[in-house]
């Protein structure tokens, strides 16, 4: 799909004026459970950053966000450096940089699992030894038929399938949680701030509505090669 196409696609998918609603819940989902992975001073990565509702909302002192979108841009934050670049060819501009890289709902629009190995190179790559690589996604185990509702879902993964990939190519699996968030936010998850920070302080809610896996891969702190 090329760069047009995807921001037609987007347009679509996205309405406007979901945009605010979906920041409001990202900035909760931020500040509450993804900040503890993240330090004042690090360098965070978000490949595939779409209209940035991770990479605006964390807090970091260097934050990048990448994607082909050409809409992506103009809705970053003024503190967030954009890069117009292929997911699979991040370490050609970033390698050694980050501490921290971030994708979310993203690896299911891979073509293939040759795609999915090159990107994980990349990112090994990319992250600094010690560096984590937090995940996002759909867990096809929990969404059989729905998965493939989305005519850009090429790859089906589930937590177990991901994280057996990632220890292969060296990551080590630091957490894995097979039901996190719900699969959208239209609907399932509670968009006021106090639902939301109920839901992430609840882990026995997440059992019922949560559709997407999250994991926590880190790059061995005695791997220097990349740097």
């Amino acid at each position: 799909m090329d760069d047009k196409h995807l921001a037609e696609l987007y347009r679509n998918r996205f309405a406007e004026r979901e945009l605010d609603r979906k920041n409001a819940i990202w900035k909760v989902i931020c500040s509450n459970y993804f900040q503890q992975f993240v330090a004042p001073s690090d360098t965070v990565v978000d490949v595939a950053c779409g209209y940035g509702e991770f990479i605006n909302n964390i807090a970091a002192g260097n934050k990048i966000g990448v994607d082909l979108n050409p809409d992506s841009e103009r809705q970053l934050a003024e503190d967030v450096r954009f890069i117009s670049l292929s997911a699979t060819e991040i370490a050609s501009q970033l390698q050694g940089q980050a501490d921290v890289v971030f994708t979310s709902n993203f690896l299911e629009h891979l073509p293939d699992k040759g795609a999915l190995e090159r990107l994980l190179d990349g990112i090994l790559l990319t992250l600094k030894p010690g560096g984590c690589y937090l995940i996002m996604g759909p867990n096809l185990r929990y969404l059989p038929g729905e998965y493939w509702d989305f005519y850009d879902h090429h790859l089906g993964l589930t937590h177990a399938s991901l994280c057996e990939i990632l220890a292969i190519k060296g990551f080590e699996i630091e957490r894995c949680v097979d039901r996190f968030l719900p699969y959208t936010t239209q609907g399932a998850l509670p968009t006021h701030p106090l639902l939301v920070r109920a839901y992430l302080a609840w882990p026995l809610a997440w059992r019922f509505l949560g559709k997407q896996f999250l994991i926590v891969a880190r790059k061995s702190a005695g791997d220097a090669k990349s740097t």
